[in-house]
């Protein structure tokens, strides 16, 4: 695992065959957002590409080695290190941080106390899942169903909520938009 101390908290990701990647050049891709959390920057998709249309190659060239990590690679970040864990605001949606897509509304997430933000439903087709048997068990992963980007796990049956959901997402696949959208939000098991 590889961690570094940023701000006023330590992040990291999961690591699996990050060459090259230390926590000082680390630095360089992750910036200091308003409020002294992290931002993790990316550059924008290349002209006339469309994200179901992008290789992985060109995922490296646009995402942070930490989010090509996670979002391509199906890593995770460590629980409670991520810049939206603890995070509740009263409006506004989070958007796939690859693609830009709208996942999920500010009025879907919830504490759950497990460590990564969760949400309880998310808009309609925007949440594709696959079945996912690795580490020895059997778990539902949600992605993107824009460009496939690995969120993390979605959970049923724990009672949390009215919708009986919890989507555990990872804070660096998600990036916060403080604007309202007129979607209709769903649960992605039945």
């Amino acid at each position: 695992m590889l961690a570094f101390a940023h701000g006023s908290g330590a992040v990291g990701v999961a690591a699996r065959g990050l060459r090259g990647w230390t926590p000082q050049n680390a630095t360089r891709r992750i910036g200091v957002a308003a409020g002294g959390g992290r931002r993790v920057m990316m550059k924008a998709l290349p002209d006339g590409k469309a994200a179901k249309d992008m290789s992985e190659k060109d995922w490296r060239e646009v995402l942070s080695g930490n989010q090509f990590e996670v979002l391509r690679l199906k890593g995770t970040e460590p629980p409670r290190t991520g810049e939206y864990d603890k995070y509740y605001p009263k409006s506004g949606y989070f958007a796939c941080a690859a693609c830009g897509t709208p996942l999920y509304s500010a009025k879907s997430k919830f504490d759950s106390g497990c460590g990564w933000p969760a949400f309880d439903r998310c808009y309609k087709d925007a949440i594709k899942t696959e079945t996912d048997i690795s580490f020895g068990m059997m778990r539902t992963e949600i992605m993107c169903n824009t460009c496939g980007s690995h969120m993390g796990h979605v959970f049923a049956g724990e009672r949390f909520t009215e919708t009986n959901e919890r989507h555990c997402v990872n804070s660096i696949s998600v990036k916060y938009h403080p604007e309202d959208l007129a979607a209709s939000e769903v649960k992605v098991v039945e």
